[in-house]
């Protein structure tokens, strides 16, 4: 099978075609033959040297849709559609950046759609995310206000998308006016131009502070973002797209606004219900939700991709088609 392998950390270029063994999956284990893959973050993240337990050579990539293969432990059928992701996909084995993975069964999800492959790449590991922040991150309710903070990335699409589904009023933020567009026609109520000082902004709009917020970029917008933030509003820190994730002499009684609530979400496989997945899918393929998506790359195209995502090109999810 292809795979793309990275032997170390490097640039986009780091990232190379080579001709590997299909895996032999074992009882408990699901062979996947992909059709199609989501890049995230967390690869980049990667590829740069800064993941904890990654050992090398590796195939990147933390999801990936397709369809079984082979599952000896009889948990799927050979031919059915599935998603995986997490648990250690594309860091202490072997991802999804290939035309075959093997994944233990419980990071496996079965679905149905007749969605083209393109589409059913982008969503296992944008929805989980956009979704897990809402609902645990945020149990964000429908009439509240909600401001995602880097909101043309892919999840915080995804995250507006869901909120506007479920009843919110979304504020987004772009550091790029030629993005406000596309945060429009998605349905954001309001589209922020980042300036570093989205908290005037808000409040602007909403005098008391927003009900709920996404940190998406990192830690170093988050104080301004708890400062936007009603009193017993909440934040979810759930990305960092700016690759700063920790706070320095933390002092929280004067780093987070009295009354504000901070907290955080990280999902894996099993933080997205087969329900939640299907109900998804099946809204998008009767045309009431959409998938954001910035562009597709066949296999060889994976180091433009990467490339595109270090340099904050995309405006939503990049897929691949191997």
């Amino acid at each position: 099978m292809r795979a793309v392998v990275l032997d170390a950390p490097g640039p986009p270029e780091a990232l190379r075609i080579r001709e590997l063994a299909v895996p032999e999956p074992r009882p408990g284990w699901v062979l996947v033959r992909i059709k199609s893959f989501g890049i995230n973050r967390s690869e980049l993240h990667t590829r740069l040297g800064l993941a904890q337990g990654v050992t090398f050579p590796r195939v990147l990539g933390i999801e990936a849709t397709g369809v079984v293969a082979a599952a000896p432990g009889g948990e799927f059928e050979v031919g059915q559609q599935v998603a995986a992701m997490m648990g250690g996909m594309g860091r202490t084995f072997d991802g999804g950046y290939a035309e075959f993975t093997n994944v233990p069964a419980t990071q496996v999800i079965a679905f149905r759609s007749e969605l083209d492959w393109a589409t059913l790449g982008a969503i296992p590991e944008m929805l989980q995310t956009a979704h897990g922040s809402l609902t645990v991150g945020l149990d964000a309710q429908r009439g509240q206000t909600l401001l995602i903070r880097g909101g043309t990335s892919s999840v915080g699409m995804a995250a507006a998308i869901l909120a506007k589904d479920r009843g919110l009023a979304v504020l987004s933020t772009t550091r790029r006016t030629d993005r406000v567009g596309a945060l429009e026609a998605i349905g954001v109520d309001h589209v922020l131009i980042d300036d570093g000082d989205v908290a005037a902004q808000a409040r602007a709009i909403v005098p008391d502070g927003v009900d709920a917020a996404i940190e998406l970029v990192g830690t170093n917008t988050l104080p301004d973002t708890l400062r936007a933030t009603a009193v017993h509003g909440v934040v979810c820190f759930t990305g960092m797209l700016s690759n700063q994730w920790t706070v320095a002499d933390f002092y929280p009684i004067e780093y987070i606004p009295s009354g504000v609530r901070l907290t955080a979400y990280g999902g894996d496989a099993a933080d997205l219900p087969t329900d939640v997945l299907q109900a998804y899918l099946d809204a998008v393929a009767a045309g009431r939700l959409t998938v954001p998506i910035h562009r597709t790359y066949a296999l060889d195209e994976i180091p433009q991709a990467h490339a595109d995502m270090e340099h904050g090109r995309a405006t939503g999810k990049l897929v691949v088609l191997p």
